[in-house]
């Protein structure tokens, strides 16, 4: 059983890494239907969805009551299966209902997926091009596809039925959900995140939202290929994780801030010790020498819980040659900026900002957070010298996901931090089908950190920061 889950997360693995590597613009991002599109109305030839719904309810009450569901991890999977695919024909003999062979194959595999998977979500979480599930309501379902939400023709049977699946994502993990604790963040084992909340909190019903994750990312070859970067964009960003310079990674809610990291992590040297702080476990760093550090929430007493801060204080501890902490919120801001001055160089982390400027913003703003009563100058004299590169990454009107701007922190003058902008993304129009056309170019400033690239051995030539041509090729354009 275990040879045959691990097949099953290899195979799924592969599958989120189309998906993510679509949102990015790599491959052909096509959209083909899947279980959220056409292929999700199973059952057309005959019986109607509600038929199925009914029907499938029933089978699934009579397979509780003649299954015993202890012993069915000590199984092989396929035996399992097996026996239940036998048990839903008898049923359906015994009940006599006129199902043609279509929909009786895909009855069964709604059972199955109620036992095993997540029930009607399910086909959703086996699709490769989804990036969010997002459930409103138990017969409102959408899904995000190459970055654009579009609706999907799968529901529940009702609130209940959500719920039961609600209850069944967090229970594995150790969590609960009910009228005390109405609201709970979780992650399954592949890795995706989940949020749930319920009434009272969710006047319309219980409210699920899944973002994936996938294990097989993209690479920075493949961020070149699809226009998301340019080729001396990801050189210099190579340079400056090699250098130990301290990067901070920008953008909004799912502009790819931890696919990025996880791509610029990949530069980082095999014999550096890694330690990563994260709320949320997303980063898959490739090293062999990595420590993982998750927070953890306050228990049902309300006690217990793990913030980011004690964790990046802990992480300190642990003799890291670079921390990586997944998303700064809060006062953790403070620490790691610490960390970054203290001999931690090569250090890099994520916020959620608009421009580089606003970034710089927000870390004062979390730095205050922390009630350390830090004047205004001492907090960004901290900051100018902590962070070295900023990199703004954006989603577009259109779903793309691009890299906007890489901007270097050059000092401060007077109580201003000064900045200058190595590279940019400058939009050119938007096509009839809403593509959005723009070229990636340099500015035309030398970075002043390239003078410890070189003592790195690292070089760029100066061509590299001059914008050369106009207009990028139409195979350049986004």
């Amino acid at each position: 059983m275990d040879e045959r889950r691990g097949g099953d997360g290899r195979m799924r693995e592969r599958e989120n890494g189309m998906r993510e590597k679509a949102s990015w613009g790599i491959g052909n991002g096509s959209g083909v239907d899947g279980p959220g599109g056409s292929a999700a109305s199973h059952g057309t030839n005959g019986a109607t969805r509600t038929d199925l719904l009914t029907v499938k309810s029933h089978i699934h009450r009579q397979l509780l009551e003649r299954l015993n569901l202890s012993n069915l991890d000590r199984l092989d999977r396929d035996e399992v299966m097996d026996t239940i695919r036998g048990l839903v024909r008898e049923l359906l003999a015994a009940e006599s209902i006129p199902l043609n062979l279509e929909e009786r194959d895909e009855l069964i595999r709604q059972v199955l997926d109620e036992i095993f998977g997540l029930g009607p979500l399910q086909p959703l979480m086996d699709d490769p091009t989804i990036d969010d599930i997002l459930v409103n309501t138990f017969d409102r379902i959408y899904v995000e596809r190459n970055g654009r939400l579009e609706p999907t023709d799968v529901r529940f049977h009702d609130d209940r039925h959500l719920f039961q699946v609600i209850d069944r994502i967090v229970s594995s993990v150790g969590r609960r959900i009910d009228d005390a604790s109405p609201m709970v963040d979780a992650r399954l084992p592949d890795g995706s995140r989940v949020n749930a909340i319920i009434p009272p909190l969710a006047i319309d019903g219980p409210h699920l939202s899944i973002r994936k994750f996938a294990d097989d990312g993209i690479s920075a070859e493949e961020l070149v290929k699809s226009g998301s970067l340019s080729e001396p964009m990801i050189r210099l960003l190579e340079g400056v994780v090699r250098a130990r310079l301290n990067v901070l990674i920008s953008g909004g809610t799912g502009a790819g801030k931890t696919t990025l990291l996880n791509v610029l992590s990949g530069f980082i040297p095999e014999n550096e010790r890694i330690v990563t702080v994260e709320d949320s476990a997303e980063l898959r760093l490739r090293q062999p020498h990595v420590v993982r550090l998750e927070t953890r929430p306050a228990n049902v007493e309300g006690t217990g819980a793990i913030p980011q801060r004690l964790l990046v204080v802990n992480a300190l501890r642990m003799r890291p040659d670079r921390i990586i902490v997944g998303e700064v919120r809060s006062a953790e801001a403070i620490d790691m900026l610490q960390s970054m001055n203290t001999g931690h160089d090569g250090s890099m982390t994520t916020l959620h900002a608009n421009t580089p400027r606003d970034a710089l913003s927000r870390l004062e703003t979390m730095v205050a957070m922390a009630d350390l009563k830090l004047p205004d100058r001492a907090v960004r004299t901290q900051i100018a010298s902590a962070v070295d590169i900023i990199v703004q990454v954006s989603r577009l009107s259109d779903g793309s996901r691009r890299v906007r701007q890489i901007t270097e922190v050059v000092g401060m003058e007077g109580d201003v931090i000064t900045m200058q902008d190595i590279f940019t993304f400058e939009q050119t129009g938007i096509e009839d089908d809403g593509r959005v056309l723009g070229r990636l170019r340099p500015t035309g400033i030398r970075p002043k950190c390239m003078e410890r690239l070189k003592a790195h051995g690292f070089e760029m030539t100066s061509e590299a920061f001059t914008d050369m041509s106009p207009r990028m090729s139409e195979a350049q354009t986004v």
